[in-house]
């Protein structure tokens, strides 16, 4: 009596494996495709996060091997998945006033200057680079009320940007759990929060505070269409999942969108370099200021 051997999946160059196969070959697709078009440097260190990530991607378009999510990806379709891809794998951790001395900096040295500014009738704003769900932009916006409580009366915008369209929507929408919330001062939060009466424990941004901050899609290497300067920029931890050449590229490219009185907030694991790191001074931890012209302090 013969038998017919039942067909074994292909195992070789595994670099990941579970209810699916993620080959190093996949690996190298999707590695490829962030490099290309996030700027993001995937290690194979980071196979299991890719996996774990992306499984959940096959599961919703059914299909049943990473081999056919890498021939959706790209070909000449899979524009839209290589969006969600790109989201599903991007990192978002973030929290409100998350590495606050950043935001004691922007109270005391920045804003007092700008709150007069506005008042005079000029234009102030500020920019969140890598704004996640939101914390980080709102941060800014109740930083900037402590200062200034009537600035939606005056010129006064946040940008607030990001390249997954996912958590930009969380944050136009400003609705946190309350336990998000703890890290705002009780006072900030009872003023600027509104509990919903769904009994959900989640709470939304007031209307006053939402007006402040624009979220808008934006990849960090890619085309910017900002032309006007910035009195702030927050680019925190989003450049360490980028290679040297495309740090260097970015803080370049911010330069001259920084006002020549501005500030330059980066993560707490991050350092300019590059020729950027000539043109700005230190002024406290991971904060920069441009040099004056001819390069003194």
């Amino acid at each position: 009596m013969s038998t017919v051997a039942a067909p074994r999946r292909e195992t070789a160059g595994l670099v990941a494996s579970g209810e699916f196969l993620l080959t190093q070959r996949d690996f190298d697709v999707v590695a490829g495709i962030m490099m290309a078009e996030a700027g993001i440097s995937l290690p194979v260190a980071k196979a299991n996060l890719v996996y774990s990530r992306l499984a959940k991607r096959l599961r919703v378009l059914g299909l049943k091997e990473f081999g056919s999510y890498c021939a959706l990806v790209t070909g000449p379709e899979g524009a839209a998945e290589r969006g969600e891809m790109i989201a599903a794998l991007t990192t978002n951790v973030t929290r409100f006033f998350r590495e606050p001395h950043h935001f004691e900096h922007l109270k005391t040295q920045i804003l007092p200057a700008l709150a007069e500014r506005a008042k005079a009738g000029k234009p102030v704003r500020l920019w969140s680079a890598a704004a996640s769900s939101g914390q980080e932009p709102y941060s800014m916006a109740l930083t900037l009320l402590s200062v200034l409580p009537e600035a939606g009366r005056y010129d006064v915008k946040i940008l607030a940007t990001d390249i997954d369209p996912n958590v930009l929507r969380t944050g136009a929408e400003g609705i946190y759990d309350e336990t998000l919330l703890e890290p705002v001062p009780a006072a900030m939060r009872n003023r600027w929060f509104a509990p919903l009466k769904d009994g959900s424990g989640r709470a939304q941004a007031a209307p006053e505070l939402r007006a402040l901050v624009s979220f808008k899609k934006l990849n960090l290497i890619g085309n910017w269409p900002m032309r006007g300067k910035f009195d702030a920029i927050f680019c925190r931890n989003v450049v360490i999942y980028f290679e040297n050449d495309t740090q260097e590229a970015i803080w370049v490219k911010m330069l001259p969108l920084l006002d020549a009185n501005g500030a330059l907030y980066i993560g707490h694991s991050e350092r300019v370099s590059g020729p950027a790191e000539a043109r700005l001074r230190s002024d406290g931890i991971t904060i920069y200021r441009p040099r004056a012209a001819g390069g003194g302090a």
